[in-house]
């Protein structure tokens, strides 16, 4: 059961993070981080395990790289801009500290 909830957690902060990251540049961007961060690492203090907050990171990666690929009708969530590619690296990053913190 943790897992499914580690898979849904991860699904919505990625959808959250694309949605927010373009709103009120670079104030959605950075609460998109936060979000991310304190998310990702609630996983592994709530149920315990490195290994579910690696799985809803997966999650969340799939999430915002399908993001940033072009949809049914050409539209693309991540644009190629400055706080679009931020997103993608920056969120990287966020998750690999959000995995290394101790729980």
């Amino acid at each position: 059961m943790p897992f499914n909830y580690a898979v849904i957690f991860g699904g919505g902060l990625g959808i959250g993070s694309v949605f927010l990251h373009a709103s009120l540049p670079p104030f959605g961007l950075l609460l998109s981080f936060t979000a991310t961060c304190a998310g990702i690492w609630s996983i592994g203090r709530m149920w315990g395990g490195r290994s579910l907050r690696i799985i809803a990171s997966c999650v969340w990666m799939a999430v915002v790289l399908r993001a940033g690929f072009p949809g049914a009708s050409k539209e693309y969530l991540i644009e190629g801009t400055a706080i679009g590619i931020s997103l993608i690296n920056g969120g990287f990053l966020i998750l690999l500290l959000a995995i290394l913190l101790p729980a």
